[in-house]
């Protein structure tokens, strides 16, 4: 299976779109999302074309294709307005012979991992990939609101090959193999 692994859209209309043609264009089968779908939160500033409203309208057509976690700047009444679940804290995945253990990373603190198991999270806005004590952290940075100076980005991970793409230019700027 093909995965497209995003975070941290936070309303942004424009980088909303360009992740949509981007994971489109890939062919792969989910849109993992990592949660802060569609509030920028009081830390940020607004992102380019913030528009929610927009971003709704984007998202809900692939409802059946996208699986997605809760992030902090996710809330109760964001689930009124998108077709798909979005509070879940976590969710599991079984892919290659590997646990992916899905969160947005606010409370990553609480997952307990086994050897080689890999976690996927956004939150820091800042992509990664690290070996962990006896795990991997893998970030897939922010679509919309990329720090350090780091790429507007996301990940395909398809057989256990993880790829970073920056979004602008919708190159892979990082892959390795797990």
């Amino acid at each position: 299976m093909k995965f497209f692994i995003a975070s941290d859209i936070h309303g942004s209309a424009y980088f909303c779109r360009k992740m949509i043609d981007a994971f489109l264009n890939s062919n792969a089968d989910k849109l993992i999302l990592l949660g802060d779908i569609l509030y920028h939160g009081p830390r940020n500033d607004l992102p380019k074309d913030y528009n929610p409203k927009e971003v709704i309208g984007m998202l809900n057509p692939l409802a059946d294709r996208i699986l997605c976690v809760r992030g902090n700047c996710d809330a109760e009444v964001d689930q009124m307005v998108l077709s798909f679940p979005i509070l879940a804290d976590y969710a599991v995945l079984e892919e290659g012979g590997k646990t992916l253990y899905l969160t947005h990373g606010h409370h990553i603190d609480e997952i307990v991992c086994k050897d080689d198991d890999i976690i996927l999270s956004g939150h820091t806005h800042i992509p990664k990939s690290e070996k962990v004590k006896n795990f991997w952290n893998i970030n897939p940075g922010s679509v919309s609101i990329p720090k350090e100076n780091s790429p507007h980005s996301y990940i395909i991970l398809e057989n256990s090959t993880f790829s970073f793409y920056d979004l602008q230019e919708n190159e892979i700027y990082k892959s390795f193999n797990i």
